[in-house]
């Protein structure tokens, strides 16, 4: 599998755990997304050089986050928290988008549709 893909797959994953987990209070059930919506989002990322320089910056810091020993829940929660701030830097649409795709199995027929738009996007990072 592509390692952009499982990146990509991975933060649609992994970043609305980590926003969830560092909120107070409960969290309102957000709606699956659509791939239209997830298009418009990339597109909207692709085309700001600002919001795909975090985008790009928290793929990197998802790998870091990757590599660090679970038991090391300082540091986890200092990555946590930048990963908050870049997915807030890229904007409302992408966290709603990412706090929907929690709700979608990555490996399922219907999770598979959207790593083709994350792959895209993925590309444009350096």
């Amino acid at each position: 599998m592509n390692l952009k893909l499982v990146v990509a797959i991975s933060l649609f994953a992994a970043t609305p755990t980590l926003a969830q987990a560092q909120k107070d209070g409960p969290v309102a059930a957000v709606p699956k997304p659509t791939v239209a919506e997830a298009q418009k989002v990339a597109q909207t990322i692709g085309g700001d050089k600002t919001k795909l320089q975090a985008y790009c910056d928290l793929g990197k810091l998802q790998d870091q986050m990757e590599e660090t020993n679970e038991k090391d829940t300082k540091t986890l929660d200092a990555l946590g928290a930048k990963a908050d701030a870049l997915a807030e830097k890229i904007g409302p649409d992408y966290v709603k988008l990412m706090d929907g795709l929690d709700e979608v199995d990555p490996d399922s027929a219907e999770g598979k549709q959207f790593a083709p738009v994350f792959e895209a996007l993925a590309k444009q990072c350096k």
